[in-house]
């Protein structure tokens, strides 16, 4: 076994972060009570687990066949295609590879049974606290205690949809924008616990011109970035009168009518006119939020994205890395794994923690009444094996690389009607591949009505049956499933024992590890190495014949 050391550096600086301080009354007869012996610390004067960056999800039992880790874990063909993301760490998919802190799983929430809390909440309870508002308190409080981090702005967050227009843009005139992408596959589909949402903000010089605001010019630098992050020539844009920006739009070296494709172009436009685009990178400035929501219910039991939040993200690009600098960390993390040594971030303290790779991050979570505080150091560290350390993201990002593309995808992330569409490296609905693959609706295979849904008796995929299912469709719970989840979450809120694990399971788990065994062979060749992208193809006549070909 490789011998890690701990980083004395890791427990030095950490500051007691304003973790509980709020004013008002709260309701707290929604939920059972938890006494104070029985809630986890939170705390950042110490640290519990110090690889708290490998997810529970690579804890997973593959039994020999059983593959979700390939959305994470990617080698690419750069002869073929440049990608930023330098990592190649395919060879983890289907193997266990960890440190002596590692091999121990930590996640120790997966193995708790919440039946019997599950039972001492109504379904009257449950639906009424998912619909109150936990957000828009959060900002003033933050700002009352001396805050020095982000501090939210968007107003009426809480509303989802409602808080920005059918382009995306907030209502506020924050200048936040919502877009529409295809959920991460596995764990943040709805049916397994969560509902999410993105916004993104870029900086004035992206969305003015002579410092007056200007839409039109604020949603076509946000389509060159999308264009960055995907590596398109050209794409879809609202109607936009070239003259009256006086550029040639669409690229037919003509300025004049009405452009509705943006042709690729080396500089951003506006005032951000100097600012070259950078390639498969945010701009410096750029920020993006991310709300991880309980599962909405309407009256009608439609699934959807309900008013309170469990968890408010926030990155900011604190700055853009050229080439050599974007290789050299690359290889310093390819070399920090091989000698043996543990993960170390930046603490920020109140202003968050730098990934290592450009990026500031900040989190906010439920405290035990259920209203946001800001996360813990460990809780911090929880988000860090996502973006800081998998092969598969782009500028250590998933949501705008799986955005639709263009002018339809500027709006509420919506996902009644979204086809299954295939990914830019491989054929067949990016769906319908991850259920045969992973062997389950999750990457635990524990979520029974998934199966009974898409599953034949003998275990394999009922290919027919998903065949011509929106992505609404295929990854949505029912309104039972839905209450079981909330309810079971709730348990983790009032214990505050996200240092444990966040998953909304109520049965101990028994596909997972509590302990790898090294001795645990790594999936035979047949099931391992899929080449995998987090790019859609979101063009149907392609992804329809690819599904014919692949049957």
């Amino acid at each position: 076994m490789t011998q890690y050391t701990v980083p004395a550096l890791l427990l030095l600086g950490l500051a007691t972060l304003p973790l509980h301080g709020c004013d008002g009354d709260t309701d707290n007869t929604l939920l059972p009570p938890v006494d104070t012996e029985s809630r986890t610390p939170v705390t950042d004067e110490r640290i519990g687990n110090l690889e708290a960056p490998i997810p529970p999800q690579c804890y997973t039992k593959t039994e020999a066949e059983h593959n979700p880790c390939y959305t994470c874990h990617q080698n690419y063909d750069r002869d073929k295609a440049a990608r930023m993301n330098q990592l190649d760490d395919g060879h983890l998919q289907g193997g266990y590879l960890f440190s002596d802190v590692g091999v121990t799983n930590h996640w120790d929430n997966l193995f708790v049974d919440r039946r019997d809390w599950q039972a001492s909440i109504s379904d009257e309870q449950i639906l009424t606290y998912i619909n109150q508002d936990n957000y828009s308190d959060l900002a003033p409080r933050l700002e009352k205690q001396g805050w020095e981090g982000f501090t939210p702005d968007l107003d009426n967050y809480h509303l989802a949809a409602g808080a920005f227009d059918k382009q995306g843009l907030a209502r506020d005139g924050s200048h936040w924008v919502a877009f529409n992408y295809k959920p991460f596959p596995g764990t943040f589909w709805p049916t397994n616990g969560s509902t999410d949402d993105v916004v993104i903000r870029l900086p004035a010089a992206f969305r003015e011109i002579d410092g007056s605001y200007q839409r039109e010019l604020y949603l076509l630098n946000l389509t060159l970035l999308e264009m960055a992050i995907k590596q398109h020539e050209s794409m879809s844009i609202p109607a936009t009168d070239e003259t009256r920006l006086n550029t040639d739009l669409n690229g037919d070296g003509r300025v004049s009518g009405i452009a509705r494709t943006l042709k690729k172009r080396q500089h951003y436009l506006g005032d951000a006119r100097n600012i070259e685009i950078a390639f498969q990178q945010y701009p410096q400035g750029a920020e993006l939020m991310h709300t991880v929501r309980y599962v909405g219910i309407d009256e009608h039991d439609v699934i959807g994205v309900p008013p309170r939040m469990k968890e408010l993200r926030y990155m900011r690009k604190i700055r853009a890395l050229e080439n050599h600098d974007v290789r050299s960390r690359y290889d310093r993390e390819r070399k920090d794994k091989h000698r043996g040594l543990l993960p170390t971030f930046v603490n920020l303290h109140e202003k968050g923690m730098e990934n290592g790779m450009g990026w500031v991050m900040q989190g906010f979570i439920e405290d035990y009444d259920g209203r946001l505080r800001p996360q813990s150091h460990e809780e911090n560290l929880f988000c860090m094996g996502c973006h800081a350390a998998v092969g598969v993201t782009i500028d250590q990002t998933f949501a705008l690389a799986r955005k639709v593309d263009g002018a339809e995808g500027w709006g509420y992330i919506d996902l009644q009607g979204m086809p299954d569409a295939a990914n830019i490296s491989e054929p067949g609905g990016e769906i319908r591949n991850y259920l045969k693959r992973a062997g389950g609706g999750s990457e635990f295979r524990e979520n029974p009505e998934m199966v009974d849904k898409w599953y034949r008796a003998d275990g394999s995929l009922n290919e027919e049956a998903i065949a011509n299912a929106d992505v609404y469709t295929l990854i949505t719970p029912s309104r039972e499933r839905a209450l079981k989840l909330n309810k079971a979450y709730t348990h983790i809120v009032r214990h505050q024992s996200y240092i444990h694990g966040r998953d909304a399971t109520w049965l101990p788990a028994r596909n997972v590890f509590t302990e790898v065994d090294e001795s645990e062979p790594p999936l035979p060749a047949e099931f391992r190495f899929f080449q995998w992208d987090l790019r859609m193809d979101w063009q149907p006549p392609r992804n329809q014949e690819k599904l014919a070909r692949h049957p």
